[in-house]
């Protein structure tokens, strides 16, 4: 096998649709765009929601209640599993987790969750722990410590 013996798979290739090329093609006259309007001219594009002019659904439906997402704990999930790769007796803290590419992103804390088996003996400290991963982290004879997230209060 070399390189000009290569060929894509059948099925995998397509034919571009050539539009314009008389009405027994198909896609003839309108090209496939529908009569005359804003869709059938160039360069046309109507953004998600606009329904014309007319007030959208999305404004024209009452909206209630609160919604607590802008205010709640947003925790990066870390498996226990992937602790593995620290030392045994080594004190794993946010900034050692982080370093090791464990947790990435936007987050307001760690949390460790219990998937996965802990080889070794570790102090791990986070913002959380699941019930599952505190009993294997202390069973191995390491403890959790918990790093505590106290966001500032804002005065209105």
């Amino acid at each position: 096998m070399r390189l000009h013996n290569l060929k894509p798979r059948p099925g995998a290739k397509h034919r571009r649709k050539r539009l314009g090329q008389g009405e027994s093609s198909g896609h003839g006259k309108t090209s496939g765009r529908g009569g005359k309007g804003q869709t059938a001219r160039s360069g046309s594009s109507i953004r998600i929601g606009f329904e014309g002019g007319q007030m959208p659904l999305i404004r024209r439906i009452p909206k209630r209640g609160f919604n607590n997402t802008r205010f709640g704990t947003r925790y990066i999930a870390v498996n226990l599993e992937s602790l593995n790769q620290f030392d045994d007796g080594a004190r794993v803290d946010a900034s050692a987790i982080k370093a090791a590419g464990l947790a990435n992103g936007p987050g307001d804390g760690i949390k460790i969750l219990g998937d996965g088996e802990l080889s070794k003996k570790l102090t791990v400290c986070a913002h959380a722990f699941s019930a599952s991963a505190k009993q294997k982290i202390e069973a191995k004879g390491g403890k959790c410590e918990v790093i505590s997230t106290e966001k500032p209060v804002v005065k209105a």
